[in-house]
């Protein structure tokens, strides 16, 4: 316990910027998935429009992206709200 209370000056920095990567890291991964799932959205799109998959596996596959992307989007608006409570 004494250890902890003479290292906190030097930890306790350390900790608060480690946490902020951590978010912002976060944030990133989010921001760059979305909009890989929505470029990968276009392109399913695209190959559809040039018939080279068939309607189902079109609908199944965009089925998926889409909720992938609502997912996304829920979480972000999970953490902003999360962020806005601190």
């Amino acid at each position: 316990m004494i250890f902890d209370v003479l290292l906190a000056p030097v930890m306790a920095p350390i900790s608060g910027i480690s946490w902020i990567a951590g978010k912002v890291l976060e944030q990133a991964t989010a921001e760059m998935s979305q909009e890989n799932l929505g470029k990968r959205l276009l392109a399913l799109q695209m190959a559809f429009d040039m018939g080279e998959i068939p309607e189902a596996e079109f609908e199944a596959q965009e089925e998926q992206l889409l909720l992938a992307i609502q997912a996304m989007e829920d979480l972000e608006k999970q953490m902003a709200a999360e962020l806005a409570a601190e």
